[in-house]
């Protein structure tokens, strides 16, 4: 019981901090990591075990973490290492591209193509930002988009603000559709073995059709505001050509890109894990950039990947103490056992948490309650799975400090003048998410059902 009480308090604290922004959240999950090893296991529970469960070394040397046929690992209690290795190989491998010019090459090639029509260009990206964050950190495809968007809206004399805000949520939407896209969908996938063929069938189809209606939304919302932008400049000033600096670097980039989509692709018939398609992407990225391969190595997100290591070993105590079991007997009850109303439950809460707290580490949260739900309701586990990657990776968009990628959007349109204030942001996002969910839970009803 005070194993329990001391488990929840240094939970409740790092969630505190981390929402609070007084220190990094890689500091507050590393500390918080670090208090649950010393006063959880070692003080209150004097179990050994427990921290070497936790700490997961171990599954890095087994044959299972390179090579699988696409099994769940017996256990995600602890530190997700697999997850920790694939994003780590995908940072290197974005760097690469980003520093090759594939990103400003492909928005300018797109907007050359639709003519430097502003209501063009707003439906385009908002497709092109989906596409993308189905394979690519929906930061890093934001922080491209959105720089080019404002470059756009200089020379063709429109608002970027609705193409930003717009783009923003497709990212998201797109984060949701496969097993690479966003944070919470790889622990996920990594955590209860689903494959990225998985998640393209389940969570992509619903994030497919949520596109449609998105689409429509924002061009409700925002096409009078930009009908007025017209190409009243050259096409030379804007030659895609001009964001390649280096032949070479560019085509091995473009060709490092296409090998992974392979790869995830067909990880389940190769039998190749994530963590082994992200490691060798990494290193094959590192080998081609030569001299430059140590200015990748220092671009590397060395803070996330910290925060997300302090995070899986406070959500293990959890686990280990039994607290989340004590969550998923709570929500059972609340349920009564009905499916539908657990799937409404898990689905809201989800959305709902994520506009507020960091979507990541309440999916890792949430993925033992879900396992224990289905073990003890009779839900199927897979229908969780879905709800719950929707749930996090749609509910992040609702406001500002939801997702990562909604920072991001609004930093740079400020930097280049364009304040969005939370009011104006959720006065046409909240809506937006709130449409979403509640087409995504039609849409579980309507196949599960």
């Amino acid at each position: 019981m005070v194993a329990q009480i001391v488990a929840v308090v240094i939970f409740i604290a790092m969630f505190a901090l981390i929402v609070s922004e007084k220190i990094e959240r890689h500091l507050a999950s590393l500390g918080c990591g670090l208090l649950m090893l010393i006063l959880v296991f070692g003080f209150c529970m004097h179990s050994g075990s427990a921290v070497i469960d936790t700490l997961n070394v171990g599954s890095i040397f087994t044959p299972g973490f390179w090579y699988s046929a696409g099994e769940a690992s017996e256990s995600s209690a602890g530190i997700n290492w697999e997850t920790i290795f694939f994003i780590a190989g995908m940072m290197v491998m974005v760097e690469g591209m980003g520093r090759a010019g594939f990103f400003r090459w492909l928005c300018l090639c797109i907007a050359r193509l639709v003519k430097y029509k502003a209501v063009r260009i707003f439906v385009t990206f908002m497709m092109m930002s989906f596409v993308l964050a189905m394979f690519i950190d929906s930061i890093t495809v934001i922080l491209f988009l959105a720089a080019v968007t404002v470059e756009l809206a200089r020379l063709l004399e429109f608002n970027p603000v609705p193409v930003i805000l717009a783009e923003v949520f497709c990212a998201n939407l797109g984060g949701s559709a496969t097993m690479c896209g966003d944070p919470p969908n790889i622990i996920i996938g990594t955590s209860l073995g689903y494959t990225f063929g998985d998640f393209v069938t389940n969570t992509g189809l619903i994030a497919l059709i949520c596109l449609v209606f998105v689409i429509i939304y924002f061009y409700i919302c925002f096409h009078k505001e930009l009908s007025g932008g017209q190409a009243a400049v050259q096409a030379a000033s804007l030659n895609p050509k001009d964001a390649i600096e280096n032949k070479k670097d560019f085509t091995i980039s473009c060709i490092i890109f296409a090998v992974t989509v392979v790869l995830l692709v067909t990880h389940a018939q190769t039998g190749l894990t994530v963590s082994t398609i992200g490691t060798v992407i990494g290193i094959v990225t590192l080998i081609a950039a030569g001299r430059d391969a140590i200015v990748l190595i220092k671009k590397v997100d060395y803070k996330t990947l910290l925060f997300f290591i302090g995070l899986f070993v406070v959500v293990g105590g959890l686990e280990q103490t039994g607290i989340l079991e004590v969550i998923a007997g709570f929500i059972a009850d609340i349920s009564e056992g009905n499916a539908m109303l657990m799937i409404a439950i898990v689905l809201w809460i989800s959305a709902i948490a994520s506009a507020f707290v960091d979507n990541i580490p309440f999916a890792a949260t949430m993925i033992p309650i879900i396992k224990s739900l289905a073990a003890s309701q009779g839900v199927a586990l897979p229908v969780l799975a879905w709800t719950l990657a929707i749930g996090t990776d749609i509910g992040g968009s609702a406001t500002p400090i939801g997702a990562s990628a909604n920072v991001v959007g609004i930093s740079v349109a400020a930097k280049n003048g364009h304040m969005i204030g939370w009011g104006k942001y959720c006065r046409y996002m909240a809506p937006a998410t709130i449409l979403v969910v509640l087409i995504s839970m039609a849409c579980i009803y309507l196949r599960y059902f």
